[in-house]
Protein backbone atom coordinates (compact mmCIF):
# COMPACT_ATOMS: atom_id res chain seq x y z
CA UNK A 1 0.00 0.00 0.00
CA UNK A 2 0.77 3.55 -1.03
CA UNK A 3 2.08 5.52 2.51
CA UNK A 4 0.27 8.63 0.92
CA UNK A 5 -2.53 9.65 2.63
CA UNK A 6 -5.58 9.87 1.24
CA UNK A 7 -8.76 11.43 3.19
CA UNK A 8 -10.91 12.93 0.85
CA UNK A 9 -12.06 12.76 -2.71
CA UNK A 10 -9.85 16.27 -3.50
CA UNK A 11 -6.59 13.67 -1.87
CA UNK A 12 -7.54 11.23 -4.29
CA UNK A 13 -8.38 13.53 -7.34
CA UNK A 14 -4.76 14.77 -7.35
CA UNK A 15 -3.24 11.32 -7.55
CA UNK A 16 -5.25 10.41 -10.44
CA UNK A 17 -4.45 13.83 -12.00
CA UNK A 18 -8.56 13.71 -12.44
CA UNK A 19 -11.23 16.24 -10.97
CA UNK A 20 -13.00 15.48 -7.67
CA UNK A 21 -16.19 14.91 -9.70
CA UNK A 22 -14.94 12.37 -12.11
CA UNK A 23 -13.56 10.64 -8.65
CA UNK A 24 -16.96 10.58 -7.47
CA UNK A 25 -18.71 9.71 -10.56
CA UNK A 26 -16.34 6.52 -10.29
CA UNK A 27 -16.66 5.76 -7.05
CA UNK A 28 -20.78 5.49 -7.09
CA UNK A 29 -20.72 3.99 -10.43
CA UNK A 30 -22.81 7.03 -12.18
CA UNK A 31 -21.91 9.67 -14.96
CA UNK A 32 -20.27 9.11 -18.00
CA UNK A 33 -16.72 7.93 -17.22
CA UNK A 34 -14.81 5.43 -19.65
CA UNK A 35 -14.39 2.23 -17.90
CA UNK A 36 -10.57 2.20 -17.98
CA UNK A 37 -10.49 5.36 -15.53
CA UNK A 38 -13.59 4.25 -13.47
CA UNK A 39 -11.23 0.83 -13.08
CA UNK A 40 -7.84 3.12 -12.52
CA UNK A 41 -9.25 5.06 -9.75
CA UNK A 42 -11.35 1.96 -7.84
CA UNK A 43 -7.97 0.56 -7.98
CA UNK A 44 -6.13 3.62 -6.51
CA UNK A 45 -9.06 3.99 -3.64
CA UNK A 46 -8.44 0.13 -2.57
CA UNK A 47 -4.92 0.98 -2.66
CA UNK A 48 -4.73 3.90 -0.47
CA UNK A 49 -7.91 1.74 1.81
CA UNK A 50 -9.85 5.17 0.65
CA UNK A 51 -13.47 4.83 1.69
CA UNK A 52 -16.23 7.47 0.41
CA UNK A 53 -17.92 9.42 3.58
CA UNK A 54 -21.62 7.93 2.81
CA UNK A 55 -22.88 11.10 5.03
CA UNK A 56 -21.14 13.62 2.94
CA UNK A 57 -22.20 11.48 -0.07
CA UNK A 58 -25.81 11.75 1.14
CA UNK A 59 -25.47 15.10 1.67
CA UNK A 60 -24.83 15.83 -1.80
CA UNK A 61 -26.83 13.48 -3.54
CA UNK A 62 -29.81 14.28 -1.05
CA UNK A 63 -30.31 10.74 -0.68
CA UNK A 64 -30.48 9.10 3.25
CA UNK A 65 -30.20 5.49 1.19
CA UNK A 66 -32.86 4.60 3.42
CA UNK A 67 -36.98 3.47 2.96
CA UNK A 68 -38.98 4.24 5.77
CA UNK A 69 -41.50 1.29 6.76
CA UNK A 70 -43.90 1.98 8.71
CA UNK A 71 -46.74 0.44 10.67
CA UNK A 72 -49.87 2.73 12.65
CA UNK A 73 -51.56 0.59 15.02
CA UNK A 74 -54.02 2.88 15.27
CA UNK A 75 -57.32 0.52 16.32
CA UNK A 76 -55.26 -2.54 17.53
CA UNK A 77 -52.68 -0.75 19.58
CA UNK A 78 -51.74 -4.12 20.85
CA UNK A 79 -50.94 -5.57 18.27
CA UNK A 80 -47.01 -7.11 17.90
CA UNK A 81 -44.60 -6.24 14.80
CA UNK A 82 -43.97 -10.38 15.51
CA UNK A 83 -47.14 -11.56 13.78
CA UNK A 84 -46.51 -13.27 11.78
CA UNK A 85 -48.57 -11.55 8.65
CA UNK A 86 -46.38 -8.65 9.27
CA UNK A 87 -42.83 -10.49 9.99
CA UNK A 88 -43.80 -12.42 6.16
CA UNK A 89 -44.53 -8.79 4.43
CA UNK A 90 -41.41 -7.51 6.20
CA UNK A 91 -39.27 -9.58 4.68
CA UNK A 92 -40.65 -9.50 1.56
CA UNK A 93 -39.97 -5.62 1.47
CA UNK A 94 -36.66 -6.18 3.43
CA UNK A 95 -35.00 -8.22 0.70
CA UNK A 96 -36.52 -6.26 -2.63
CA UNK A 97 -35.07 -2.87 -1.43
CA UNK A 98 -31.43 -4.42 -0.69
CA UNK A 99 -32.02 -5.92 -3.91
CA UNK A 100 -31.81 -2.01 -4.63
CA UNK A 101 -29.32 -1.14 -2.31
CA UNK A 102 -31.55 0.48 0.49
CA UNK A 103 -31.70 -0.06 3.87
CA UNK A 104 -34.89 -0.57 5.91
CA UNK A 105 -36.20 1.63 9.17
CA UNK A 106 -38.84 0.29 10.80
CA UNK A 107 -41.53 2.77 12.87
CA UNK A 108 -44.05 0.71 14.95
CA UNK A 109 -46.67 3.90 15.54
CA UNK A 110 -49.02 4.10 17.71
CA UNK A 111 -50.73 7.32 17.00
CA UNK A 112 -51.35 10.09 19.09
CA UNK A 113 -52.41 13.18 16.55
CA UNK A 114 -52.31 12.90 13.17
CA UNK A 115 -48.92 14.45 13.10
CA UNK A 116 -46.63 10.93 13.22
CA UNK A 117 -46.26 10.49 9.50
CA UNK A 118 -45.20 13.67 8.88
CA UNK A 119 -42.87 13.52 11.77
CA UNK A 120 -41.66 10.79 10.09
CA UNK A 121 -41.06 12.00 6.37
CA UNK A 122 -39.97 15.21 7.70
CA UNK A 123 -37.12 13.85 9.94
CA UNK A 124 -35.05 13.64 6.71
CA UNK A 125 -34.11 10.25 7.65
CA UNK A 126 -35.31 8.43 4.65
CA UNK A 127 -36.36 8.72 0.97
CA UNK A 128 -39.57 7.39 1.10
CA UNK A 129 -41.99 5.33 3.00
CA UNK A 130 -43.69 1.86 2.61
CA UNK A 131 -46.85 1.79 4.86
CA UNK A 132 -48.48 -1.24 6.02
CA UNK A 133 -52.31 -0.76 6.62
CA UNK A 134 -54.46 1.88 6.99
CA UNK A 135 -55.54 1.25 10.53
CA UNK A 136 -57.92 3.98 10.95
CA UNK A 137 -55.75 6.62 9.85
CA UNK A 138 -57.05 7.05 6.05
CA UNK A 139 -57.49 10.45 6.45
CA UNK A 140 -53.45 11.09 7.82
CA UNK A 141 -52.03 8.99 4.88
CA UNK A 142 -54.56 11.17 1.82
CA UNK A 143 -52.80 14.51 3.96
CA UNK A 144 -49.52 13.49 3.61
CA UNK A 145 -50.52 12.10 -0.07
CA UNK A 146 -51.69 15.38 -1.50
CA UNK A 147 -48.05 17.11 -0.64
CA UNK A 148 -44.93 14.21 -0.60
CA UNK A 149 -45.15 12.25 -3.61
CA UNK A 150 -43.11 8.73 -2.44
CA UNK A 151 -45.18 6.75 -0.44
CA UNK A 152 -47.35 3.64 -1.24
CA UNK A 153 -49.41 1.74 1.23
CA UNK A 154 -50.75 -1.63 1.51
CA UNK A 155 -54.00 -2.07 2.76
CA UNK A 156 -57.74 -1.68 1.04
CA UNK A 157 -58.06 0.67 -1.89
CA UNK A 158 -61.06 2.59 -0.74
CA UNK A 159 -63.76 5.25 -2.91
CA UNK A 160 -62.85 9.11 -2.21
CA UNK A 161 -59.24 8.21 -0.52
CA UNK A 162 -55.89 9.50 -2.44
CA UNK A 163 -53.17 7.58 -1.33
CA UNK A 164 -51.67 4.86 -3.22
CA UNK A 165 -52.43 1.64 -2.17
CA UNK A 166 -51.29 -1.99 -3.11
CA UNK A 167 -53.52 -5.11 -1.40
CA UNK A 168 -55.78 -7.72 -2.33
CA UNK A 169 -59.48 -7.49 -3.54
CA UNK A 170 -60.90 -7.97 -0.41
CA UNK A 171 -64.38 -7.91 -1.65
CA UNK A 172 -63.71 -10.32 -3.88
CA UNK A 173 -62.28 -12.48 -1.17
CA UNK A 174 -65.08 -12.31 1.05
CA UNK A 175 -66.94 -13.21 -1.87
CA UNK A 176 -64.86 -16.13 -2.55
CA UNK A 177 -64.34 -17.27 1.48
CA UNK A 178 -68.45 -16.73 1.64
CA UNK A 179 -69.12 -19.07 -1.83
CA UNK A 180 -66.91 -21.83 -0.60
CA UNK A 181 -69.00 -22.06 2.69
CA UNK A 182 -72.06 -21.52 0.99
CA UNK A 183 -71.34 -24.71 -1.47
CA UNK A 184 -70.55 -27.16 1.07
CA UNK A 185 -73.51 -26.49 2.75
CA UNK A 186 -73.06 -23.79 5.85
CA UNK A 187 -76.31 -21.80 6.62
CA UNK A 188 -75.09 -20.16 9.90
CA UNK A 189 -72.11 -17.96 9.21
CA UNK A 190 -70.14 -16.04 11.80
CA UNK A 191 -67.64 -13.51 10.25
CA UNK A 192 -64.71 -12.54 12.85
CA UNK A 193 -62.62 -9.50 12.57
CA UNK A 194 -62.91 -5.80 13.40
CA UNK A 195 -64.48 -4.12 10.39
CA UNK A 196 -64.10 -0.66 11.28
CA UNK A 197 -60.88 -1.79 9.72
CA UNK A 198 -60.85 -0.74 6.01
CA UNK A 199 -59.58 -3.99 4.94
CA UNK A 200 -61.94 -6.38 7.44
CA UNK A 201 -64.74 -4.26 6.39
CA UNK A 202 -64.38 -4.98 2.68
CA UNK A 203 -64.38 -8.63 3.05
CA UNK A 204 -67.36 -8.71 5.06
CA UNK A 205 -69.04 -6.91 2.68
CA UNK A 206 -68.33 -9.62 0.38
CA UNK A 207 -69.11 -12.12 2.82
CA UNK A 208 -72.82 -10.07 3.02
CA UNK A 209 -73.21 -10.14 -0.87
CA UNK A 210 -72.85 -13.45 -1.56
CA UNK A 211 -75.14 -14.17 1.76
CA UNK A 212 -77.58 -12.19 0.26
CA UNK A 213 -77.87 -13.26 -3.19
CA UNK A 214 -78.15 -16.27 -1.63
CA UNK A 215 -81.21 -15.96 0.40
CA UNK A 216 -79.37 -16.54 3.57
CA UNK A 217 -79.29 -14.82 6.61
CA UNK A 218 -76.71 -11.90 7.16
CA UNK A 219 -73.32 -12.96 8.57
CA UNK A 220 -73.35 -12.45 12.77
CA UNK A 221 -70.20 -9.84 12.76
CA UNK A 222 -68.29 -10.35 16.00
CA UNK A 223 -65.39 -7.78 16.55
CA UNK A 224 -62.48 -9.84 17.08
CA UNK A 225 -59.04 -8.33 17.93
CA UNK A 226 -55.99 -9.64 16.54
CA UNK A 227 -53.74 -10.51 19.04
CA UNK A 228 -54.32 -14.17 19.54
CA UNK A 229 -54.83 -14.39 23.50
CA UNK A 230 -57.77 -11.66 22.86
CA UNK A 231 -59.25 -13.13 20.02
CA UNK A 232 -59.24 -16.46 22.09
CA UNK A 233 -61.01 -14.57 24.72
CA UNK A 234 -63.62 -13.33 22.95
CA UNK A 235 -64.41 -16.30 20.32
CA UNK A 236 -64.42 -18.90 23.67
CA UNK A 237 -67.01 -16.44 25.17
CA UNK A 238 -69.29 -16.81 22.24
CA UNK A 239 -68.99 -20.23 21.59
CA UNK A 240 -70.73 -21.09 25.12
CA UNK A 241 -73.25 -19.29 23.82
CA UNK A 242 -76.85 -21.26 22.04
CA UNK A 243 -75.99 -19.45 18.98
CA UNK A 244 -73.33 -21.78 17.47
CA UNK A 245 -72.75 -21.09 13.19
CA UNK A 246 -72.13 -23.90 11.04
CA UNK A 247 -69.46 -21.78 9.23
CA UNK A 248 -66.84 -18.69 10.23
CA UNK A 249 -65.29 -16.79 7.98
CA UNK A 250 -62.08 -15.35 9.70
CA UNK A 251 -60.82 -11.64 8.56
CA UNK A 252 -57.40 -13.20 9.16
CA UNK A 253 -55.74 -16.76 9.79
CA UNK A 254 -54.41 -15.12 13.24
CA UNK A 255 -57.60 -15.05 14.26
CA UNK A 256 -58.89 -18.39 12.54
CA UNK A 257 -56.38 -20.16 14.25
CA UNK A 258 -57.54 -18.63 17.47
CA UNK A 259 -61.15 -20.04 16.68
CA UNK A 260 -59.62 -23.55 16.09
CA UNK A 261 -57.91 -23.58 19.05
CA UNK A 262 -61.49 -21.94 20.61
CA UNK A 263 -63.73 -24.55 19.22
CA UNK A 264 -61.05 -27.53 20.25
CA UNK A 265 -61.77 -26.28 23.31
CA UNK A 266 -65.55 -26.66 23.61
CA UNK A 267 -65.51 -29.92 21.83
CA UNK A 268 -66.89 -28.65 18.10
CA UNK A 269 -65.00 -30.40 15.54
CA UNK A 270 -64.16 -28.71 12.18
CA UNK A 271 -64.88 -29.20 9.96
CA UNK A 272 -68.02 -31.47 11.00
CA UNK A 273 -69.91 -28.97 12.83
CA UNK A 274 -68.30 -25.74 12.35
CA UNK A 275 -66.55 -24.97 8.93
CA UNK A 276 -63.54 -22.40 9.39
CA UNK A 277 -61.96 -20.08 6.25
CA UNK A 278 -59.41 -17.55 7.39
CA UNK A 279 -57.51 -14.97 5.22
CA UNK A 280 -53.78 -14.33 4.47
CA UNK A 281 -52.44 -18.13 4.06
CA UNK A 282 -49.40 -17.63 5.96
CA UNK A 283 -46.74 -19.75 6.44
CA UNK A 284 -48.25 -21.88 9.32
CA UNK A 285 -51.66 -22.03 8.32
CA UNK A 286 -51.12 -25.10 6.55
CA UNK A 287 -49.74 -26.59 9.85
CA UNK A 288 -53.16 -26.49 12.12
CA UNK A 289 -55.12 -28.83 13.38
CA UNK A 290 -56.79 -29.61 10.90
CA UNK A 291 -54.68 -27.04 7.83
CA UNK A 292 -56.84 -24.24 7.82
CA UNK A 293 -58.83 -23.18 4.61
CA UNK A 294 -57.95 -19.80 3.94
CA UNK A 295 -57.78 -16.70 0.96
CA UNK A 296 -53.93 -15.88 -0.11
CA UNK A 297 -52.78 -13.06 -0.40
CA UNK A 298 -49.82 -12.92 -2.97
CA UNK A 299 -47.43 -11.49 -0.36
CA UNK A 300 -44.36 -11.86 -2.35
CA UNK A 301 -46.03 -10.05 -5.79
CA UNK A 302 -47.45 -7.87 -3.08
CA UNK A 303 -43.87 -6.27 -1.91
CA UNK A 304 -42.52 -6.06 -5.21
CA UNK A 305 -45.27 -3.82 -6.65
CA UNK A 306 -44.55 -1.94 -3.29
CA UNK A 307 -41.24 -1.11 -3.88
CA UNK A 308 -41.15 -0.41 -7.46
CA UNK A 309 -44.13 1.66 -7.46
CA UNK A 310 -42.26 3.78 -4.41
CA UNK A 311 -39.49 3.87 -6.45
CA UNK A 312 -41.29 4.84 -9.85
CA UNK A 313 -42.67 7.94 -7.26
CA UNK A 314 -39.29 8.56 -6.39
CA UNK A 315 -38.33 9.10 -10.14
CA UNK A 316 -41.37 11.48 -10.72
CA UNK A 317 -43.74 9.54 -11.81
CA UNK A 318 -47.23 8.36 -11.24
CA UNK A 319 -48.73 5.21 -10.44
CA UNK A 320 -52.00 3.64 -9.80
CA UNK A 321 -53.45 1.99 -7.12
CA UNK A 322 -53.45 -2.26 -7.27
CA UNK A 323 -55.78 -4.83 -6.01
CA UNK A 324 -54.48 -7.96 -6.82
CA UNK A 325 -56.59 -11.28 -6.83
CA UNK A 326 -57.29 -13.08 -4.11
CA UNK A 327 -57.21 -17.15 -3.94
CA UNK A 328 -58.68 -19.95 -2.18
CA UNK A 329 -56.71 -22.73 -1.05
CA UNK A 330 -58.61 -25.29 -0.06
CA UNK A 331 -57.73 -27.80 3.24
CA UNK A 332 -59.15 -29.54 6.52
CA UNK A 333 -60.95 -26.56 7.78
CA UNK A 334 -63.58 -27.05 5.16
CA UNK A 335 -65.67 -30.02 3.66
CA UNK A 336 -65.79 -31.09 0.50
Amino acid sequence: MSGEKVNSLVDLARIAGVSPGTVSRALSDTGMISQATRARIKALAREHDFRPNPLARNLRTKRTGAIGVVLPLGHEANQHVSDPFFMTLLGHLADRLTDRGYDLLLSRVIPHNDRWLSDIIDSGRVDGVLVIGQSNQAHVLDAVAARYRPMVVWGAGMSGHTHCTVGSDNVMGGRIAARRLVDTGCRKITFLGDSSAPEFGQRLDGVQTVLAASGIAPATALPVHLTPETAHEIILAYLLGDDIPDGIIAASDIIAMSALRALSERGIAVPEQVQVVGYDDIFVAEHTTPPLTTIRQNLALGAELMVDMLFKRLAGEETASVAMPPELIVRGSTRG
